[in-house]
């Protein structure tokens, strides 16, 4: 049965005092010189500190300090920190990718089996397929909040033209005055993952919920798990955060089922909040949803090329393309 969870009470906030003062662009580059960082083009680290910026970039000099210390390890370039940056942007790239296959894919899920099973496109709207009471009222609450900002917005334009529509909640909107919410399909598109999630966990009956998992090749317990973990991702993706060796402080719960296909390779349970256990639960649902999918062998030509540390911050194993689970392998 979904349960709310408890609210997390504020943790104490430091005593100190901010007083940094801010930078040139200049003194920022010399700071990164004085660490010893080798700049041969000071020009040019200075136009990426400034379309990119130096609290966004400072953070992928972590891994080439020496030990307890702001200084670099001798030989570190600025170009290694800047290959690292843009390694990390094409993995978000990636990992968005498989987000929007599996997010939508979960989305026709939900709506395609409920409205089907009961036979009608406003199920959600109906308490009688909830547990929660509040939970599925702030569903309602959310939605019709975001109707009546649609239509307070001016009209969306329509055009004489095969290549112009207007959205579908627009149309619903100005085409339909009962009933006052949209159908179930239209109803998820509105929603954020987190809703979507909510929505999925709140279902009463729990062959619902096992049913809408199966279409993904999954179980009940596992698309519980998997899509919060997804949120943590999309927002950092959606951030354009640093990805690549995060601590995401949740991770998806490994299947014990045999009907699952999952990694032969054990993770540690110290790296298990790392990149690779997620990079892992994608493959499993484009398998599902995508099955000519080459997202896997593009990770591979992504992390294959680059240094160890790359993967290692990942959380990534040694040969971890030997695996039978990623297909990447003939022999």
């Amino acid at each position: 049965m979904a349960q709310a969870s408890s609210p997390q009470s504020p943790r104490e906030r430091g005593g100190k005092e901010y007083t940094k003062p801010p930078l040139t662009l200049d003194a920022l580059v010399e700071r990164l010189s004085s660490r010893g960082m080798h700049i041969p083009d000071r020009d040019g680290a200075e136009r990426y500190l400034r379309h990119i910026g130096y609290y966004r970039l400072s953070p992928y000099t972590i891994p080439f300090r020496q030990a307890d210390s702001q200084d670099l390890r001798p030989g570190t370039s600025f170009d290694q920190i800047l290959d690292l940056y843009m390694f990390d942007r094409a993995l978000r790239a990636l990992v968005t990718d498989a987000l929007e296959r599996v997010e939508v894919a979960v989305r026709a899920a939900v709506t395609d089996h409920m409205s089907t099973t009961y036979g009608t496109s406003h199920w959600y709207a109906d308490p009688c397929y909830f547990v929660c009471p509040e939970t599925h009222r702030d569903l309602l609450t959310s939605l019709k909040d975001s109707i009546n900002a649609q239509i307070k917005r001016p009209p969306e334009t329509k055009m004489n033209t095969g290549l112009h529509h207007r959205s579908a909640l627009e149309h619903y909107l100005t085409t339909y005055g009962s009933p006052k919410l949209p159908p179930s399909w239209l109803m998820v598109e509105m929603l954020t993952l987190g809703q979507l999630v909510r929505i999925y966990r709140n279902l009463r009956n729990p062959d619902d919920r096992k049913r809408i998992a199966r279409t993904l090749g999954l179980q009940a317990p596992v698309l519980d798990s998997w899509p919060r973990v997804y949120q943590r991702i999309r927002n950092i993706c959606a951030h354009h955060g640093r990805l690549w060796n995060t601590g995401l402080g949740v991770h998806p719960v490994l299947p014990k089922s045999k009907t699952i296909p999952w990694l032969t390779q054990e993770i540690p349970h110290k790296k298990r909040q790392r990149l690779y256990p997620v990079v892992a639960s994608f493959h499993v649902i484009l398998r599902t949803v995508s099955p000519h999918s080459n997202w896997a062998s593009r990770l591979h030509e992504l992390i294959t090329p680059r240094p160890e540390m790359y993967r290692r911050g990942m959380g990534v194993p040694e040969d971890w393309d030997d695996d039978p689970f990623w297909g990447l392998r003939t022999r």
